[in-house]
This record gives structure tokens, sequence and C-alpha cells, in this order.
């Protein structure tokens, strides 16, 4: 690379994407690494600042940022996902479905941990829309050796970074507890409540049902719901330390696996996740019907998508779990 005088550059090949920022308006390349830099493009690079710009000499032995950004998509992107660009030497991950992205933390961070290389990525284990960014790619020079992309590619050996997988969980059964309800004596206000949340997910509900909070009558709706062939059954109330409050019992004498019994995050203090079969059975506590973000925020996304989740990851969910 040369930098000479913009004045000076017509004729001269530029060696990176010129980008134009407008505030509120546009941010984006007006000129692409390649160009060879005309007599009209001379105002337009001082517009945007670039009394000197870096033009191209070719010199063996260098990658250049638009290629190195190739080679770090194809450790990045795993099933569905689709590349754009490479602009201004990023490359990005886009998702092809709605889903769960999955991000392997480990070989991400080993990639970010070498001389200019850069991954970033959205959240793992996070809902993501079809269309959405999940990622992006680029090294931080406009050049760098083969040497380095190498190490790189050795540092994510053995799986994509980041991957979607679509959502496979579709039906629901809503199981309201309490005797306050079942008795007429209140008004259920759980049931609208969960179906806005679980509508943004696209589920459907196929079995609906208010029972009182003795444990057997809980048990038979947990087994009315899955004989209706529900892809996860939601129980809601009876979930504290009071006498009245059955429903864990009620989930345990179903047969379910109960994975944890309680979790850090707030709302959702009381959480239960267990799995009858392989069908997943929760126990919601009141302040997650509630609350705009909670611990069902958290799990639905891996409930959705048919990701087993783990006593240790949810004990994990501690940090950061004060939403």
């Amino acid at each position: 690379m040369k930098t000479v005088n913009t004045q000076d550059a017509v004729g001269c090949v530029l060696g990176h994407d010129i980008t134009q920022i407008i505030p509120g308006v546009k941010k984006g390349a007006v000129l692409k690494h390649g160009h060879r830099i005309a007599p009209e493009d001379v105002e337009l690079l001082l517009s945007v600042g670039k009394e000197h710009v870096l033009v191209w000499e070719e010199e063996d032995g260098l990658v250049h940022e638009d290629d190195a950004a190739a080679r770090l998509y194809a450790l990045l992107a795993g099933e569905n996902l689709h590349p754009v660009g490479p602009s201004e030497g990023k490359i990005e991950a886009v998702a092809d479905t709605e889903g769960l992205l999955k991000v392997d933390t480990e070989r991400l961070l080993a990639v970010n941990l070498l001389p200019e290389m850069m991954i970033s990525t959205r959240p793992g284990n996070s809902f993501i829309r079809k269309g959405e960014k999940a990622a992006a790619t680029r090294i931080i020079p406009l050049y760098t050796t083969p040497e380095k992309l190498e190490e790189a590619e050795a540092a994510a050996q053995g799986g994509p970074i980041v991957r979607v997988l679509p959502f496979v969980r579709r039906t629901y059964g809503l199981i309201i507890t309490g005797s306050e309800v079942y008795r007429g004596r209140i008004r259920d206000g759980f049931t609208p409540l969960l179906e806005e949340k679980f509508a943004a997910y696209g589920m459907e509900r196929i079995y609906h049902a208010v029972s009182d909070d003795k444990p057997e009558m809980i048990l038979g709706k947990i087994r009315e719901a899955r004989a209706a062939g529900c892809d996860m059954i939601f129980c809601t109330g009876g979930m504290s330390v009071d006498p009245d409050d059955q429903t864990p019992a009620a989930i345990r004498a179903a047969g379910a696996r109960v994975v944890k019994y309680g979790s850090p995050v707030l709302p959702g203090a009381m959480f239960l996740i267990s799995y009858l079969d392989d069908v997943p059975l929760l126990g919601l506590p009141g302040g997650v019907v509630y609350a705009k973000n909670s611990m069902l925020e958290r799990v639905m996304p891996r409930l959705l998508a048919d990701d087993p989740i783990t006593y240790r990851e949810i004990a994990a969910m501690g940090e950061g779990g004060l939403l």
C-alpha cells in the first residue's frame, strides 16, 4: 500500500473501500477496493475527508481484507446462514430462517485472541428472525499474511462458530392452576398474557385447561395435554412454597425428569424445567407471566429448537440474570 495525495491519485487503484457517513442518513462505501480513481472521483474523495488515499501496489505474500474476510467467514458460518458482502472489508452472516442462534464460545474466543482477526456475533442461545444479522467478520488491517489466516483456521478447527437451529416445536398446552381461578373467584389473567408471548414465536395452542390446586387434578390435566400431542406443556401458578402450591409435586407425579426447580434469574426464581418423555414440561411462576423479560424469555428459543438445557447452564444464568 502507498499513501498518495488525492489530487495526484487519478489512475491509481484504491486499496480499500471509501466510506461515507451522513449522520442519520447513511453509512456505506461510495468507492470500492479495486476501483481505478477517475478525475471525477477526486472531488468525491475530498468531500468525505480523504485528502490522501491508500492505493494498491501488488506485493506477493499478502492477503487483501476482502479475501481474508471470506476465509474467516468460512470458519464462522454453519447451517441456515448466508453471506452478505464483502463491503468495507466486512462480510456479514444473515439468518435464512427464524430460530435459535448457537455460538461456539470457545472457538470464537480462540480466533479473537489472535492479532488482526475479529469475529463479532449476537448473543448465543438467542432468538433470531429470518433476515437478521447473526455475525460479522473482517481483519483489522487492510492486508494480512497467509500464515496468520492459517493460524485462525487452526484455532477454529472442528466446526462452525455460528449456526441457526430452526424451531421445531410449535404447539403447546396451557394449564392454569389455582383454586381462586378454578372456582371463579377471580378472572384468569394468565391465559391472554401467555398467548401473546407465545404468538410472538409463531406457536399454536392446542390444549387449555383450568385446574384446582389439588395435585391429582393438575396431574390429570398434564396427562390430557400430553395425550393431545402438545410439543410443550406449561403449568402456571402454584410454584411457590405455600401449602396450596402443588404444581411441582404434580409435575413430578407425572413422571417428568426435573432438570432444575428454581433459577438464578429474576423474574423467574421459582421456575421449573422438566421433560415428560421428550416433551418440555414447564412450571411458570406468576412473575414470568407479567414481565416482558424473564426466565421464560431466556429459555424459550432453546425449547422451540429442541436444544436440551442442562442444570449447569441454568445455574450459569445468574450472571446477567437480574432482569
